[in-house]
C-alpha cells in the first residue's frame, strides 16, 4: 500500500506568491511523512488551476523534497507541442534525480482547449498522436514521424530522461475500457469517482493483467483519490471542509458558468456534505476518516490511497493537521490491509 496526493493548486484567496510558498511547505511535509507521490493537475484560464505550467512549479518541488515522487496528472497533450513536452520531462527527471511520474490526457475542459485555438473535436486524435511522438522522443536519438498534426524528419533529440526508458506513466481512468488499456500498456491508474464506478475499472484492469500472465507482485498502482479533512472531531473537520469546499466548487465550475453550461463528465454537489454522501470525500475525526478509507480502499481493491488535503481556502496549519493525523491513524490501518 502506497499513499499519494492529488492537487489542483486552486486559488486559495491569499496572494499567489504566498500560496505557492505555503504549498511548497506542505509538500515538504508530504515528503517527510512518507507519502509516495504528489500529482499536480493542469488547468488554464480558471481559478481551478494556479499551476498552468506544472513543470515550473514541479521544478521547485524537486528542489524542496528528497524522496517524494511527483508529476503532472495530466499533461493535456493537445495544448502542447510534443517535442517541448519531451524536453520538459527530461529536465524534470534529471532535476529530481529520477523521481518524476507523468500522466498524459486530452484535457478535461473543452473550453480550455478552445482558448488555445484548438477544436475540441480534434482533442482525442491530437492526444493520441502527441503521446506517440513524446514517447518516441524520449527513447530515440532522432524523431521520424508523419501524422495529421505533426510531422518530423530526422529531428535530433539531445536529451534522454534519467529513468529508462522513461518515467512511470499514469492514466486518469473513468471507464473499464480505460482500465483494460492501462493494463495492456503497464500503466498506473488514478480514479476520482465513487467506489461503485471505480470497482469495475479496477476489476477490468486486474482481469487484463492476469490475462497477460504478469505476476500480481508486479502490478502497477491502482489509486483512489478523495478530498480529505481531518480534525479532532467530526464537527470541527466538517466546518473546515464546508468552508473550503464552497470556494473549490466555485472554482471548478467557473468556466462552465461563464459559458452558461455544465460539464458532462463531472457532477459535484454544492456542499461538502453532499460530496461525502456521494463518496468523493471525507471530513471527520481520525477514527472516522480511518474507517472511511479502509472501507473504500478495501471495497475496490486499490493499492494506492490518495488524499486532496489542500483545496479552497484551507490554511497551511489546517492542512498540516490533516496530514499529521492521516499519517498517524490512517496509514497504519491501510498498510494492515
Amino acid at each position: 500500500m502506497k499513499f499519494g496526493i492529488f492537487d489542483h493548486l486552486d486559488r486559495a484567496g491569499t496572494p499567489l506568491h504566498e500560496q505557492y510558498e505555503n504549498r511548497l511547505k506542505l509538500i515538504e511535509l508530504y515528503d517527510a511523512a512518507g507519502f509516495h507521490a504528489y500529482h499536480l493537475a493542469e488547468h488554464h484560464s480558471t481559478p481551478l488551476g494556479m499551476a498552468p505550467s506544472p513543470a515550473v512549479f514541479l521544478s521547485a518541488v524537486a528542489q524542496r523534497t528528497r524522496e517524494l515522487r511527483f508529476g503532472p496528472l495530466v499533461y493535456p497533450l493537445p495544448m502542447y507541442h510534443p517535442l517541448r513536452v519531451a524536453e520538459e520531462i527530461c529536465m524534470l527527471d534529471h532535476l529530481s534525480g529520477g523521481r518524476l511520474d507523468i500522466g498524459f490526457g486530452r484535457g478535461a475542459s473543452q473550453f480550455e482547449i478552445e482558448y488555445f485555438g484548438i477544436d475540441p473535436k480534434e482533442a482525442q486524435e491530437r492526444y493520441e498522436e502527441a503521446r506517440k511522438i513524446v514517447l518516441l522522443a524520449l527513447t530515440s536519438d532522432r524523431v521520424e514521424f508523419t501524422g495529421r498534426f505533426h510531422s518530423f524528419t530526422g529531428t535530433p533529440v539531445e536529451m534522454r530522461p534519467l529513468q529508462r526508458p522513461y518515467p512511470r506513466l499514469f492514466y486518469g481512468a473513468g471507464t473499464p475500457e480505460t482500465g483494460a488499456k492501462a493494463a495492456r500498456e503497464r500503466n498506473n491508474l488514478v480514479c476520482n469517482a465513487p467506489a461503485p464506478i471505480v470497482k469495475p475499472i479496477f476489476d477490468r484492469f486486474r482481469e487484463e493483467w492476469a490475462a497477460l500472465g504478469i505476476a500480481q507482485a508486479d502490478m502497477p498502482l491502482l489509486g483512489l483519490n478523495r478530498h480529505c479533512v481531518i480534525a479532532s472531531t467530526d464537527a470541527a473537520a466538517h466546518a473546515i471542509a464546508e468552508r473550503a469546499y464552497k470556494i473549490w466548487h466555485a472554482s471548478f465550475y467557473r468556466l462552465w458558468q461563464l459559458r452558461n453550461s455544465r460539464p458532462n463528465n463531472a457532477a459535484y454537489p454544492e456542499t461538502f456534505a453532499g460530496l461525502q454522501k456521494m463518496g468523493y470525500g471525507i471530513a471527520g475525526s481520525p477514527q472516522t476518516v480511518r474507517d472511511f478509507y479502509v472501507r473504500e480502499i478495501g471495497g475496490v481493491g486499490a493499492n494506492y490511497a490518495l488524499g486532496r488535503f489542500a483545496f479552497g481556502d484551507i490554511t497551511l496549519d489546517e492542512a498540516r493537521r490533516s496530514v499529521d493525523l492521516f499519517r498517524e491513524h490512517v496509514m497504519p490501518a491501510l498498510q494492515a490491509l
